[in-house]
């Protein structure tokens, strides 16, 4: 009875977190072979992603899309993309752990 209590009493906490969470987009490979799957970047000269604010990275896709940021690989890659796809790419990394800054003096 007791155990019963407390998942009831834990459920709406479980069910915020997962409401929270937003399911890896559709489009997710297409960023992720650069700027990775949790927005922690790759390669070098890939920016982080992740934690960026969600206008943000929704302007910045439409700016590479319609080439007002005149990078050709990004106007590529967000060519095909919808408005659909574009909101959950944005909504996935700006939902990620933001990237932590590299330590003073470390290699």
């Amino acid at each position: 009875m007791c155990s019963i209590l407390l998942l009831l009493a834990a459920a709406p906490f479980a069910i915020a977190q997962a409401a929270e969470a937003p399911a890896p987009p559709a489009r997710l490979g297409l960023c992720a072979a650069c700027h990775g799957e949790d927005g922690h970047a790759r390669i070098p000269g890939a920016p982080n992603l992740a934690g960026q604010p969600y206008q943000y990275l929704l302007q910045a896709l439409h700016e590479y899309r319609n080439g007002e940021r005149n990078v050709p690989v990004m106007r590529a890659a967000a060519g095909p993309l919808t408005e659909k796809d574009m909101q959950a790419l944005a909504h996935w990394f700006s939902a990620q752990s933001p990237c932590k800054p590299a330590q003073a003096g470390s290699p």
